[in-house]
């Protein structure tokens, strides 16, 4: 019999990030308290544990920063691109400086392994402000016209699940192209935020450029509603993103929205079994599946499910799941007690439809927010988990005969966000990526990200594209400057 391999704790130290006991909010170029003297806790997903105390933003503080932001717009907008692309510069350079220390303060408050945001999201985040840092002087050949402006002030919303790099996704573009920018991260995950906001201070960046206002949903929607905000950048939930939609028809305000997805990971009967085990691992199982373009949907053609099934299961009973400071983690813990029960609601209701549950044996710890790694069998496009986004580790399998009726099904959702091929074909490759309606469709690979790359969906997925040449769209008016109020 083979000995088990077993990895002994490889944690990382928790030292290198210094956490206050509270922060207020980040306007103007300082941090002040919130004018109501509103708090909220943040907590660490993985062991429970308060970490800060942080300011509850009021409509009245959301006025202050949208204030603050107009008047930095006109000197801000009138800076020769090459001039604000040297502070876009050293904000990526003080971000990998600062990269260890950013990585373990977002693995605390958002309970991803360190592993993740260490070698993916920070990475990622450095290399985003890179990007449109060269873009900042090239705005006039971006095919955006000769002479593109930018708008004025954006509100910036951002989710849980990257905080860091949707923070990066949307200040980077909209600095780059001269507006400024009113941002407010989720609830459960203000840390990364605020430190970005002492990141700004550090790099010298004009007061009123940036401001940081940290909340529940009710910030969200005053800065959403307020009247001197040029453009919302939403990233979220699908039924937000539809108020979001709701409050702003009628107005000039210019949006994108990047909401939900149920992504299908299409795996035909000659593809690579390893490989697409692996891709189908990345595709669900990455940030404990808390992925808005996921591949929660795995579509098998029905002569390989056997052999792809087995193969998935024994390297499920592989991940290692646990504390997510330990380099060895796969998987992390759940965001919030809120969002667990949501994962384990759908996961029962998958259950009770009549699909065929399993989990690979593991221990889960006693404290924090967890959730084993799941797979649903036996299941058809009626199923509540077929259907409905669950945001955690449960993939759910399909079959299919024909390319046909895989593009068929996996087109079959009210979602439009990502997709997965997995063929040795190139050929197929581009004949079935052709008829997916999805925004992002990957080959032979998953979850791959690149700043030149533009991002975005369909459908319920919402509109607008973040990243590439594109997401300069987003942030540019053709004709005179507009937001000079």
């Amino acid at each position: 019999m083979a000995s088990v391999f077993e990895y002994a704790p490889a944690p990382e130290s928790r030292a290198v990030v210094d956490i206050a006991p509270s922060y207020g909010l980040f306007i103007d170029g300082e941090f002040t308290e919130a004018a109501g003297g509103k708090v909220f806790k943040t907590v660490s997903p993985s062991t429970e544990e308060v970490l800060a105390e942080v300011a509850q933003a009021s409509a009245e503080d959301i006025d202050r920063a949208v204030k603050a932001a107009r008047k930095a717009f006109g000197k801000w907008s009138a800076l020769p691109g090459t001039e604000r692309a040297k502070y876009l510069f050293r904000i990526a350079r003080i971000i990998q400086e600062r990269s260890r220390e950013l990585a373990v303060l977002e693995t605390l408050d958002n309970g991803k392994p360190i592993r993740e945001t260490r070698d993916t999201d920070l990475p990622l985040v450095a290399a985003h402000f890179f990007y449109y840092a060269g873009w900042a002087d090239k705005l006039g050949h971006a095919g955006l016209g000769a002479d593109p402006r930018p708008l004025g002030v954006a509100g910036q919303i951002i989710p849980w699940n990257f905080p860091l790099l949707m923070l990066a996704w949307k200040i980077a573009p909209a600095l780059a192209t001269g507006n400024t920018v009113v941002l407010k991260p989720a609830e459960t995950t203000p840390l990364s935020a605020l430190f970005f906001a002492d990141i700004c201070r550090q790099a010298g960046l004009p007061k009123g450029v940036v401001n940081i206002v940290t909340g529940d949903g009710g910030t969200g929607a005053a800065l959403v509603s307020h009247p001197d905000i040029d453009k919302i950048a939403f990233t979220g939930s699908t039924a937000v993103g539809k108020a979001i939609a709701r409050e702003i028809a009628g107005t000039d305000k210019r949006a994108t929205l990047e909401l939900g997805g149920k992504g299908a990971n299409i795996v035909f009967d000659d593809a690579p079994v390893d490989q697409a085990v692996e891709g189908i691992v990345t595709g669900i199982f990455f940030n404990q599946g808390q992925v808005c373009c996921a591949g929660s949907r795995l579509l098998v053609q029905e002569s390989v499910h056997d052999e792809v099934l087995e193969s998935l299961k024994r390297r499920l009973s592989t991940l290692r799941v646990g504390d997510p400071l330990d380099k060895n983690t796969d998987l992390g813990a759940i965001n919030s007690a809120e969002q667990l029960a949501r994962i384990t609601a759908l996961a029962e209701t998958g259950e009770a439809e009549g699909a065929e549950r399993w989990s690979p044996a593991c221990d889960l710890p006693s404290s924090g927010y967890w959730f084993a790694p799941t797979l649903f069998t036996n299941v058809t496009q009626a199923h509540t988990i077929a259907r409905d986004e669950i945001f955690g580790p449960v993939l759910s399998v399909l079959t299919f005969r024909t390319p046909e009726e895989a593009v068929a099904k996996a087109n079959n959702t009210q979602y439009g966000l990502s997709a997965g091929i997995w063929t040795e074909k190139g050929s197929r490759i581009l004949a079935v990526a052709a008829r997916l309606r999805a925004g992002v469709v990957w080959a032979n690979t998953f979850n791959k990200f690149d700043p030149t790359s533009p991002f975005g969906g369909y459908k319920e997925s919402g509109y607008g594209r973040e990243g590439g040449r594109h997401g300069l769209e987003a942030y540019l008016a053709p004709s005179s400057p507009e937001g000079e109020r």
